[in-house]
């Protein structure tokens, strides 16, 4: 048995991993805003947290923690000349800052462990341009750059790694997917003609917590959008 932290497993990508490494037999904290699952494994734990205050109010920790998954995002699509500096600190408070606190709360327990990993979150947007992406991308962007620089500083105890997707279909995506046109429509986008699902950003996890000879990698989990035509 592994101990897992997963923080924004609520919902979407987190649930199902958090499901999926509990049925497992592996321990598993979530900590989130709130927690809408009545029935859940009996090893998933739940803590709330609001990850964009200044001092976040984490639960203590004291045993290892194998893995620590950060989930949190934002879809912020505007025209640039409409963005304001609060959507920019608001994306870089859920995405960025939120991760940086979250490690910095828990690398003595991370440190405890004897293979630890951590999994961060970016995005298709950093690598492959895309319109009204400025504000994520440039969040996500420094959540790829974390990654590269821990998994260095880190090395050779602890691996970090990102997995960049492109549109999946969660409740955070549920705006752009509310249709059968809409879906239909962002499904041809992409190379393999098909959006992502959780259990492909899951799975795609669950490879990057146990691939001991992985780190610093973002892996591009995204229907072959950023490196082939579609």
């Amino acid at each position: 048995m592994k101990n897992y932290l997963i923080v924004g497993g609520s919902s979407g990508i987190g649930l199902h991993l958090a499901k999926t490494l509990a049925l497992a037999g592996n321990k598993v904290q979530v900590l989130s805003r709130s927690w809408k699952e009545a029935e859940m494994p009996q090893n998933i734990t739940f803590s709330s947290i609001d990850i964009t205050e200044e001092v976040v109010q984490f639960p203590e920790i004291t045993e290892p923690i194998d893995g620590l998954i950060y989930c949190p995002g934002s879809i912020n699509l505007r025209p640039f000349r409409a963005l304001k500096q609060a959507d920019f600190m608001n994306d870089l408070q859920i995405n960025y800052l939120g991760a940086v606190k979250t490690i910095q709360k828990y690398l003595p327990q991370l440190q405890q462990s004897t293979a630890p990993s951590i999994v961060l979150f970016s995005t298709v947007a950093v690598q492959k341009g895309m319109p009204f992406h400025a504000s994520i991308a440039g969040a996500k962007g420094a959540i790829e750059g974390l990654t590269k620089s821990l998994a260095a500083e880190f090395a050779p105890k602890i691996r970090v790694n990102a997995i960049a997707p492109s549109l999946t279909e969660t409740p955070l995506a549920e705006k752009l997917l509310n249709s059968e046109t809409k879906m239909a429509s962002a499904a041809e986008r992409h190379p393999l003609k098909k959006i992502g699902s959780v259990q492909d950003l899951s799975e795609a996890a669950l490879y990057l917590l146990n691939a001991t000879w992985v780190s610093g990698q973002i892996l591009a989990v995204d229907g072959g959008m950023s490196s082939i035509g579609s």
